[in-house]
């Protein structure tokens, strides 16, 4: 196995390389505008420190959000074009479910809750009996209204750390990681897992959307 992971669906711009055992390279850049130029340097990256070439990879792993929607569909698009391109099968992770195992393997004990910025004063969220098993569905919500939900829960992500009165003593990880993707996805391979199809989680409507009652404008 050499599976290739990637993540745009945070300012996190993260790709890692693991071979079925452990992860032998990963790039890591957090900028939320850059997601499209960022991202093909950092596989070439990762692919150069390991010596290999993209047609040597075997299984892709991207992240499927919840997140913004540019930054989202890069990682996806790429995905796509890389298996379509080699031939490979391409799995979808939730990108909350690779913060909770990045979490756990910094040491965070569960029951736990990960949240990420959604912006518009709300938060990606979704909480973890441990850092490889979600309860319920991923969720989009203001702060606010999740205080009771979360209450007594310990929190990572940076969704958490901007609301420290809701989430008090958040800690990191605050971004996503797709070496602790890459583990997560090789673990689920290795046991005959299942995976989210590799399409956008998007949990609620883009900002961009057709104008409901328009002028139509006829010829004379």
């Amino acid at each position: 196995m050499l599976l290739l992971a990637v993540d745009t669906a945070t300012p996190a711009v993260t790709v890692a390389l693991h071979d079925g055992a452990s992860v032998v390279a990963h790039a890591d850049q957090v900028d939320a505008r850059r997601h499209g130029e960022l991202l093909l340097p950092a596989v070439d990256k990762v692919l150069a420190e390991a010596g290999v070439k993209l047609d040597a990879v075997t299984d892709i792993v991207v992240g499927v959000g919840p997140g913004p929607y540019t930054g989202l569909r890069v990682g996806l698009v790429t995905a796509a074009a890389f298996g379509a391109a080699i031939g490979a099968p391409v799995h979808g992770l939730c990108t909350l479910d690779g913060l909770a195992h990045a979490a756990q393997q910094a040491g965070v004990e569960g029951p736990f809750v990960v949240a990420t910025d959604a912006r518009r004063k709300e938060v990606y969220w979704a909480r973890y009996e441990d850092g490889r098993t979600r309860v319920g569905e991923p969720a989009v919500d203001r702060p606010a209204d999740i205080a009771e939900q979360v209450a007594g829960l310990p929190a990572v992500g940076a969704g958490a750390l901007l609301y420290p009165e809701v989430f008090p003593g958040a800690r990191g990880p605050e971004h996503q990681s797709a070496a602790a993707l890459a583990s997560l996805a090789a673990e689920r391979l290795a046991a005959g897992g299942t995976f989210l199809p590799p399409t956008p989680l998007y949990l609620r409507r883009p900002d961009a959307q057709v104008p409901k009652n328009y002028k139509v404008v006829t010829p004379q």
